[in-house]
């Protein structure tokens, strides 16, 4: 663990350095540019460099990171950061992709790059304003495009793309120089700076990612939906909390600003004049003078966008005083007044006006009023004018609107979502690095060895081989999953040595299986003086039948691993029954009569009765089975006329079937005490003519197809056989 700690920390440091020498490259090249106030930008070169070498998170943090630090000399750079992650995640994207080996891939990736910089960068200016225009490119667009209209937007976006195109072909062009002269091994430091385990290739980490495909929910999409809601989540809340607390700060600014202005016009406003004022209009004495002093008082009140003085009515109210609007009111207002009231002059009392009108008609103070009027949201604040007698006369009234509060907070909104995208989209990079690194790629990689151990079943090459993988990955996490990854280990460790003692127990159960069997056939045959190595033969004729109908496809349901292995082993115990016979019978130099035969024929009831018996001891599913099967039926006939039962066809067992042509076959090559061996020919003749009557014809077939090795049989124990065939 010790090791694999201090490899990756030599691949963090490479790692790091080559961050910030990207990040380096980037700032430097765009502070030169933007010294000669040239419109290209080389932003993205160490973006592009790094992203090719260790993937998208490192390339989405040298952006962040470089266009947080270009906003010291150019404040609109932060709103671009945007657009350079977008850059690093498609040139890593790219690289796995699709590469840079040709010129065709170079001249696609910087078209298709500059395309998507051009486009969002064009979306970010005309969200911002002029201001985040670079000048050149302003005075340009603005000699060949006309005003604001939509041919402009469509100049801005091709300039923009074509100066893009320029600045992508030098970026890439230096990201591909010094990506070739990096040395090897650096890169793969680079590219595997991130790893906490031994780094997988692009094809090994498909492969994982394969494996992982058939979970109804993977942890990597999981991970995923889990971030990118917090962060939406979380910046949606701090957003609208700012913003509604900012709203909520200016509201109120507002509304103590008209309640001020209201008051002071009030008190410049003579109570005993209002009724000359009202019958004489501006040509009353001191209206003029009275008008200007409003006027002043509006001015200086930033926000306030209206004032006047009106006597209000039930039905009516009369304007005494109306003040132009300000001119930047009146545009962002429809025009709602844009035309000042002249004195005496009536309107219809506003409605907003109705629940306050008692307090109102009583000369008293009350709270400002909310209105809308069309888009504009109004508030108005009402201040008393009394005359001498201490009267209410009329009312003086101050408007501000929040129309340029909601304006400034969408402008607002806008500069801090582009300000934070690039920010959001690193944060959710990184969360998604941390959690493939640390858990998703680990946890696959474990997921597929324990895989692989599994369907290794008892196999011990497979087993020793998957183990030997799975130690490999060396995951180096420092957590839980690291703990899970060397348990996991021990368990197979474990479960592969107890595997390999079970092996070696069974092997030497089935070496001491096969060596009972063998006695228990050599005391057979030691009885019957004429059949030497019967056994040996048999086994290997049965071998060489069994693999034949194995290879031609005969019987495949049947023909299992298991059962090849049960008919080989058991082969030598088809004639056990033989231990019942006597010796006068089973010795006998001559032709058996009747009754001796019949009894002979008792050998494979014998056989069957024995074997039952040691199958009840044993018990389960074993190689007896086949054993018994051959003993009781290996002298039945494919055409049924053969014993102890008239079997026919598939209906015998076909280890029977397979041990009929072995055990006839042997019988004729084998010298006897009433007759010699027959010549090979001979022998072929004899199992040819039975092929279908005697004989099983597909165990025929094979048996001859595979002559050759009969042949060598016949040579290691039949030292007199013909070779006439």
């Amino acid at each position: 663990m010790k090791a694999g700690s201090k490899r990756t920390g030599r691949r963090i440091r490479v790692y790091a350095a080559a961050i910030l020498l990207c990040i380096f490259s980037n700032v430097i090249m765009t502070l030169i540019l933007n010294r000669f106030d040239i419109p290209i930008y080389l932003d993205t070169a160490g973006t592009m460099l790094i992203s090719m070498l260790a993937g998208s998170f490192p390339g989405i943090l040298t952006a962040v990171a470089t266009n947080l630090i270009c906003t010291v000399f150019d404040g609109n750079a932060i709103y671009f950061g945007f657009v350079n992650t977008l850059i690093a995640i498609f040139t890593a994207w790219y690289v796995k992709e699709r590469g840079f080996k040709t010129v065709r891939n170079i001249v696609i990736y910087v078209f298709s790059a500059a395309l998507m910089s051009g486009i969002f960068s064009t979306l970010i200016q005309l969200s911002m304003g002029s201001e985040t225009e670079n000048p050149s490119v302003a005075a340009l667009v603005g000699s060949i495009g006309g005003d604001g209209s939509f041919r402009r937007i469509l100049y801005l976006m091709g300039v923009n793309i074509l100066l893009d195109i320029v600045g992508k072909t030098i970026s890439i062009a230096f990201a591909l120089i010094i990506h070739h002269f990096i040395p090897q091994n650096t890169k793969n430091r680079i590219r595997v700076g991130g790893w906490k385990q031994k780094p997988m290739s692009y094809e090994e980490i498909k492969e994982t990612e394969r494996w992982s495909k058939g979970t109804k929910h993977s942890i990597r999409t999981r991970m995923t939906v889990i971030l990118v809601l917090m962060l939406l989540t979380t910046t949606s809340v701090v957003a609208w909390t700012g913003m509604k607390l900012y709203y909520d700060n200016i509201k109120a600014e507002r509304i103590g600003l008209v309640q001020n202005t209201a008051k002071f016009a009030a008190d410049v406003v003579a109570g005993d004049m209002v009724y000359k004022y009202l019958k004489e209009g501006s040509d009353a004495r001191g209206y003029r003078e009275t008008e200007d002093m409003l006027k002043m008082i509006r001015d200086n009140a930033p926000g306030v966008e209206y004032l006047y003085v009106l006597k209000i009515e039930k039905d009516y109210s009369t304007f005494i005083f109306d003040l132009d609007a300000k001119e930047e009111y009146i545009r962002k207002s429809e025009n709602l007044y844009a035309k000042a009231y002249k004195p005496g002059q009536k309107i219809q009392t506003g409605k907003e006006l109705e629940p306050y009108m008692d307090r109102l008609l009583a000369g008293e103070m009350i709270e400002p009023v909310e209105s809308e009027k069309g888009w504009n949201w109004i508030v108005s604040s009402y201040y008393p004018v009394f005359d001498k007698s201490g009267n209410c006369v009329c009312y003086a009234g101050a408007d501000t609107s929040l129309v340029t509060v909601a304006d400034y907070i969408r402008t607002f909104g806008v500069r801090v979502f582009l300000a934070m995208s690039g920010i959001l989209i690193l944060v959710l990079s990184f969360g998604i690095w941390q959690t493939s690194y640390f858990l998703i790629f680990p946890i696959e990689s474990i997921g597929k060895c324990v895989d692989e151990f599994t369907r290794a079943g008892t196999d011990q090459t497979k087993l020793d081989e998957s183990l030997k993988k799975m130690r490999s990955l060396d995951i180096s996490t420092e957590d839980e999953v690291e703990k899970l990854y060397h348990a996991v280990c021990d368990t197979s460790l474990n479960e592969t040595e107890q595997i390999r003692s079970i092996s070696r127990y069974s092997e030497n159960t089935s070496r001491m299986q096969d060596g009972l069997i063998m006695t228990m056939a050599d005391m057979v045959e030691n009885r019957d003086s004429d059949t030497g190595a019967h056994v040996q033969k048999t086994a290997a004729y049965v071998k060489i039948i069994v693999e034949g109908l194995k290879k031609k496809g005969y019987y495949a349901e049947k023909i299992t691993p298991k059962f090849m292995s049960d008919v080989v082993r058991s082969a030598p115990l088809h004639d056990i029954g033989k231990i019942n016979i006597p010796d006068n019978v089973l010795n006998k130099p001559g032709k058996l009569d009747d009754a001796e035969y019949a009894i002979m024929k008792t050998h494979t009831v014998a056989g069957k009765d024995i074997l039952e018996k040691a199958i009840d001891t044993v018990g389960g599913e074993n190689y007896l089975k086949e054993a018994r099967n051959m003993a009781a039926y290996h002298h039945e006939r494919w055409d049924g006329k053969g014993y102890p039962v008239g079997l026919h066809g598939e209906v015998i067992p076909l280890s029977a079937r397979i041990m009929a042509v072995a055990d006839v076959f042997d019988a004729l090559t084998s010298p006897r005490v009433y007759k010699p061996a027959f010549s090979l020919k001979k022998a072929v003749d004899i199992i040819e003519e039975g092929s279908g009557t005697q004989f099983d014809p597909k165990c025929v077939e094979v048996f001859f197809e595979a002559l050759d090795d009969v042949k060598i049989i016949l040579r290691k124990y039949n030292k007199t056989v013909g070779e006439d065939l």
